[in-house]
């Protein structure tokens, strides 16, 4: 099991930075091209900060978070992943997308984001794949942990009314 979340964080950090390579290579910073009109748009842009632009230029902030974060990862998935894919599978993609940003920061100084979307007239900030893959990725562990949450939440009641109704 470790072996394929190893391979798919591989994988995500490969098409990330293939993605982000074309854009660099064939398009102009600010450069915007309509894939489908008033939704979707590749834009070439350069993030010096963390989501949504913050923390513009504070690389040193990120090398280090980036490394215990990522450590942190590994250690997690090592001990709860390879007994769970519905936590492995989160861990692997924030693995891959963390990854695949620092490569940016290293190289260019700056993350390369190239998604632009607009929904309903909001231009949603630019993101790309190592962006999309660690929102699905805290998302899918936000939902795992509720849900375990919500189940011993659930034991816990019936197991006190059961007890109640022995009592009783």
């Amino acid at each position: 099991m470790m072996i394929f979340y190893y391979l798919l964080a591989l994988f995500i950090i490969a098409l990330d930075q293939l993605t982000k390579y074309a854009v660099v290579i064939y398009m102009d910073i600010g450069e915007s091209i309509e894939l489908i009109p008033d939704f979707l748009y590749l834009t070439s842009h350069r993030n010096e900060g963390a989501a949504f632009g913050i923390l513009q230029g504070q690389m040193w902030f990120f090398y280090i978070i980036t490394v215990v974060v990522v450590a942190a990862i590994i250690y997690h998935l090592h001990k709860y992943g390879k007994n769970s894919i519905m936590i492995g599978l989160p861990l692997v993609l924030i693995l891959g997308g963390a990854l695949g940003n620092f490569i940016d920061r290293v190289l260019f100084g700056a993350v390369v984001d190239f998604v632009d979307t607009y929904f309903w007239g909001y231009s949603y900030p630019i993101f790309n794949v190592a962006d999309s893959a660690l929102v699905v990725g805290v998302g899918l562990l936000i939902i795992k942990m509720m849900s375990d949450e919500w189940k011993e939440k659930r034991k816990s009641k019936h197991g006190s009314n059961a007890v109640d109704h022995n009592n009783g």
